[in-house]
């Protein structure tokens, strides 16, 4: 027997047919990924996942939809985004076909500098080292410099057990391999600089030695190498989604401290090289920042040499210029999101002059833009040990 259905009895048969298939469950999407603890305004963040495969995603921070992708075949995602630029909690979320999955709270805070002066490991400081131990000078500033994400300073001796005093200098310094490495472990000290008058003051063999202690206890070197690429060539840091590029240059430049094509030594404080290296930088890294070894002994403004190669700096894409070698403070001036200190003075050091004592820690937020704060903790130098005042 053939049953002849109507129309309206056709579509009742349909409907009721699609209603018994169940509709296809959604797939929410999963963050595996974790989020950092904190990153820096305009730093880089990474956020992974699953969902549906050829599932649209969304990535929101705050009340903002930051980026959009698709799934792969297998479901998996991947962002990487620049956060925001304003300092703040954020809330991280991703959204898929309506789904949102909230991944986490995201504090947004400038990467936290600290910089020092002239950091003698030899003479005075090595004799308060000997009678109290490593760490007596950095007592007091210590806790500041651990608490920064990167702390940078001179280092203004070499270090070696190793050598002899190069002929025509009244002072060579030298610290033991003991001394620098308290400088990175227990004071924090993340980079220093190698680009002074003191650095090869006992030859290019206790140079050497002072480039391998600095890498075996986890010290980034600027402005020193085994030849000139390397002098010059940038330590890249990153912290907080930002990468952050030192570059080092010694304007006092005793005969044969110059690193060559072929010969160790420091990175001269020449325009040219200054103008290259940190418009290469600029182009590597969110961040410039230039330590120089300039100006006169004890003068208290800096000099028309100081504000050349600051200018050069600044021009070439330089976010922070830092000096040190008269041994004395000189003035911090703020320009807008860039900052020039133009002498640091001493810190860890022998003083004998009459205001070489007065010392502090610069401390700096930065951001993907540039300088967000600045201020200075002063301290005054003890015999050798700086004491925040």
């Amino acid at each position: 027997m053939t049953v002849r259905l109507g129309v309206a009895a056709l579509i009742s048969v349909i409907a009721f047919t699609l209603a018994a298939v169940p509709a296809p469950a959604q797939t929410p999407p999963t963050v595996t990924s974790g989020l950092p603890a904190w990153r820096a305004p305009g730093g880089l963040l990474s956020v992974r996942g699953t969902a549906a495969p050829g599932a649209a995603i969304e990535l929101w921070i705050g009340a903002v939809k930051r980026a959009e992708a698709v799934s792969g075949p297998g479901g998996g995602f991947t962002f990487s985004v620049r956060v925001p630029g304003t300092p703040r909690d954020y809330a991280v979320a991703v959204v898929s076909e309506g789904i949102r999955v909230e991944a986490g709270t995201l504090p947004v805070r400038p990467v936290r500098i600290a910089a020092g002066g002239d950091v003698n490991l030899g003479e005075g400081v090595g004799e308060a080292m000997r009678r109290y131990g490593t760490r007596w000078p950095w007592l007091s500033v210590a806790p500041v410099l651990r608490r920064a994400d990167i702390a940078v300073v001179n280092l203004e001796a070499c270090v070696s057990t190793r050598g002899r005093p190069v002929p025509n200098k009244e002072f060579h310094f030298r610290g033991t391999p003991a001394s620098l490495r308290t400088t990175r472990r227990y004071a924090g000290i993340d980079v220093v600089s190698l680009a002074n008058n003191h650095s090869l003051d006992f030859g290019r063999v206790a140079f050497a030695d002072t480039l391998a202690y600095a890498k075996s206890y986890g010290l980034r070197t600027i402005g020193g190498g085994k030849n000139l690429a390397a002098a010059r060539r940038p330590a890249v840091l990153t912290r907080g989604g930002l990468r952050i590029a030192f570059l080092g240059y010694s304007d006092v430049r005793p005969p044969g401290f110059d690193a060559g094509p072929g010969r160790s030594g420091a990175a001269p404080a020449l325009p040219a090289y200054v103008r290259a290296d940190v418009r290469a930088a600029s182009r590597a890294a969110d961040v410039v920042v230039v330590y120089f070894h300039w100006g006169i002994e004890l003068a208290r403004r800096p000099s028309a040499r100081q504000k050349l190669l600051a200018r050069v700096s600044l021009a070439a894409g330089a976010d922070v210029v830092l000096g040190a070698h008269p041994h004395v403070l000189q003035p911090r001036e703020r320009r807008g999101n860039r900052f020039v200190a133009w002498s640091l003075g001493n810190f860890v050091f022998d003083w004998t002059s009459p205001g070489t004592d007065r010392t502090g820690i610069l401390r700096l937020g930065l951001a993907r833009n540039g300088v967000r704060s600045a201020s200075f903790l002063r301290a005054r130098i003890n015999w050798v040990q700086p004491r925040l005042q």
